[in-house]
């Protein structure tokens, strides 16, 4: 992938690039950038195919340089390439978002990589901050230091070096309960629900061996007065695929136990209805915090 800026540096004047194109060995993937192939473009070709089509710094950021980075299980087909603010960008490329910022790039940049990346805590907080939901926001925030790709020290300390920041005050509660061992979404709203109906915290992401000795993870458990054990499970949306839905009641099964009681709530409930939630969860023997 080249820029035409980069062929006329190396020799290639337009004529030489029209007659590659016209005999289809390299493909005009816009306007400034040639690919020296042809065919379908693969994932880092669009990435750098983003960062060459604009006139001046460009850095791959969001979610694209997050995955980049090792983030799992939050793909985006689009790739996102965020350029100065008032920058000049052309026409659009399918597969291709173009973010603009008044910040400053070189300060969020990594040097570890070829390709022009926004650091990993930039690059999440960034994402963050302008998504719809804060609960997409804090779950980008609590996998990356769940995957062990941050931890919750280092964005808080980019928190403050990005401020102003949209919803940052949101953000550094989230960190601190995350630094407290919240490791999901859903951990972060149950703790908010016991805070605000004054009901014991709950233990997070606690080792459990299923009844085939495989090991689990609870999302929440509280130990009740009588030595029994209530282990609270949240179920997102995508819980409710048949395939997924299947898997999780095998999942409860396995888990339960003489002494170990499993309930299950959704992340909806939990927005919603949290005073329902943590009225059964009372009634289920949960003391209130201390």
């Amino acid at each position: 992938m080249l820029s035409r800026t980069q062929l006329r540096a190396l020799g290639v004047d337009r004529w030489g690039v029209r007659n590659q194109v016209a005999s289809h060995r390299w493909a005009a993937v816009s306007s400034t950038v040639i690919a020296t192939n042809t065919g379908a473009l693969t994932r880092e070709q669009l990435i750098w195919a983003g960062v060459l089509h604009t006139d001046g710094p460009a850095l791959v950021g969001d979610l694209t340089a997050a995955e980049t980075l090792g983030l799992r299980n939050w793909h985006r087909d689009d790739v996102t390439i965020v350029v100065p603010r008032g920058a000049t960008v052309g026409a659009p490329i399918a597969g291709i978002r173009f973010v603009e910022t008044r910040r400053d790039l070189p300060m969020m940049r990594t040097t570890s990589r070829g390709l022009p990346l926004m650091r990993l805590e930039p690059a999440i907080l960034h994402f963050a901050a302008y998504q719809r939901s804060t609960r997409t926001a804090e779950g980008a925030l609590a996998a990356v230091v769940q995957q062990g790709l941050t931890t919750p020290a280092a964005l808080l300390r980019w928190v403050e070096r990005m401020a102003p920041l949209r919803w940052g005050g949101r953000f550094r509660a989230a960190l601190r309960e995350i630094a407290g061992g919240a490791h999901s979404t859903a951990e972060l709203d149950v703790r908010r629900m016991c805070r605000q109906f004054g009901l014991a915290p709950p233990q997070s992401q606690i080792k459990r061996l299923d009844a085939a000795g495989r090991l689990r993870y609870t999302d929440c458990e509280w130990r009740l007065g009588d030595g029994r054990t209530l282990v609270l499970e949240v179920d997102g949306g995508f819980h409710m695929e048949v395939e997924h839905w299947e898997d999780d009641l095998a999942r409860q099964r396995a888990i339960s136990a003489r002494n170990r009681t499993v309930v299950r709530c959704t992340s909806r409930e939990l927005r919603d209805e949290p005073a329902q939630v943590a009225r059964d969860l009372h009634n289920l023997g949960v003391p209130h915090a201390a």
